[in-house]
């Protein structure tokens, strides 16, 4: 199992350097492919699709796909429109096709279009800021980094738990270790690739909290629907939503902290 995650994890890390690297419409489009598996994930999960490919689960990735549409064109100035339009695409399947859809599967399908298909698009987002080459990093750097940082730090000293019914293996040491491991990860790649040493270390450390969150929430839903993972499309890791559920939060964080705290 750890020789499988370990090559699982190596294949990944490789696909994600080359496609951020190439940026444009190689990243855009392998984002809206990811989005669109991590919402079939949770469509699955949530119950929005129950036995076979329905209206409203349909509804939900032509959703994903405006969204997107408006992410090339201009966010700026189409984003929240899309967002909007796609809550409304959902609204009239509800009503049109009443009883069909439960309340809840409706709201369960709109959820999945914001928490995985516009958090994720902020990795394209994100790498079209000025410096984007180098900032879209730091999402990564600060989720995956904060993850093994307090893993090291929770298995050698850990002894509060910090969400003992949720994640009774997480530690508040754990939590507190990633957080300054991501920190000193983002002043190493700074140094490293001529970034802002201080203003890296704020936005890794920011980040890092951010993708506890993520992943704890992640956790918190799989429990609810008593399931342990998501999928099985990244062998010994699960399923999009395994591996990117701490990046989903902090690639929007990501993207607005660097806006803010170095001024782009």
């Amino acid at each position: 199992m750890f020789k499988t995650r370990l090559l699982s994890g190596i294949l990944l890390v490789a696909i994600a350097f080359l496609t951020i690297f190439s940026g444009d419409y190689v990243l855009f489009f392998t984002l809206l492919c990811v989005s669109l598996i991590g919402m079939q994930e949770l469509y699955r999960a949530m119950k929005v699709r129950e036995d076979s490919f329905n209206t409203l689960e349909i509804a939900g990735y032509l959703s994903a796909v405006l969204f997107y549409t408006a992410v090339l064109i201009d966010f700026e100035r189409y984003g929240t429109m899309a967002v909007i339009i796609a809550l409304v695409l959902l609204m009239f399947v509800y009503v049109f096709s009443y009883p069909k859809y439960r309340a809840e599967q409706v709201m369960a399908a709109f959820f999945g279009v914001v928490y995985v298909a516009v958090m994720l698009s902020f990795i394209y987002l994100t790498r079209n800021l000025p410096d984007g080459k180098f900032i879209v990093w730091l999402i990564f750097i600060c989720s995956w980094g904060c993850d093994t940082c307090a893993y090291c730090v929770g298995m050698l000293i850990g002894k509060h738990k910090m969400a003992p019914v949720l994640s009774p293996k997480k530690s508040v040491e754990g939590a507190v270790g990633g957080v300054a491991g991501a920190a000193l990860l983002g002043v190493a790649y700074a140094a490293a690739t001529g970034g802002k040493m201080a203003e890296y270390a704020v936005i890794c450390a920011v980040g890092a909290l951010i993708s506890m969150v993520g992943d704890l929430a992640a956790s918190a839903i799989k429990r609810n629907q008593e399931i342990k993972d998501y999928g099985r499309l990244i062998p010994g890791h699960g399923g999009i939503l395994d591996r990117f559920d701490s990046v989903i939060f902090t690639a929007p964080v990501i993207y607005f902290l660097a806006k803010m705290v170095l001024g782009i």
